[in-house]
C-alpha cells in the first residue's frame, strides 16, 4: 500500500473526504517527526507500537569495491517496536 491508496482507505473509512484524510495523515507524519527531532522523543500508540529514537556508535567498516576499512559516524536512527496487537494480527495469533 503506497501513500495514496492509504489515503484512499482512511477516507473510505472514516467517511471523510480524500483532501481531509491527506491533511489527517501529513499531520501525524509531522507530528511523529516533530517529535523524535526532540531529545528522548517517542511516540507510544498502545496496541499499535512505538516509535522512538536509537543511537548509533561510530565503527569500523570495509569498503567491499576497495577492501579498505572506512570509518562509519555515529547517527540516530528511527526506530518502530510494534505492539502486541499489531504483532499478533500480523502472525496470525488469536488475541487473548
Amino acid at each position: 500500500m503506497n501513500k495514496s491508496e492509504l489515503i484512499d482507505a482512511m477516507a473510505k473509512d472514516a467517511g471523510i473526504t480524500k483532501v481531509a484524510a491527506k491533511a489527517a495523515l501529513e499531520s501525524f507524519v509531522a507530528n511523529v517527526t516533530a517529535t523524535l527531532k526532540k531529545k528522548d522523543g517517542k511516540v507510544a500508540l498502545v496496541g499499535f507500537g512505538t516509535f522512538s529514537v536509537a543511537e548509533r556508535a561510530a565503527r569500523q567498516g570495509i569498503n567491499p569495491a576497495t577492501k579498505k576499512p572506512i570509518k562509519i559516524a555515529a547517527k540516530k536512527v528511527a526506530k518502530f517496536k510494534a505492539g502486541a496487537d499489531l504483532a499478533a494480527a500480523v502472525s496470525g495469533a488469536k488475541k487473548k
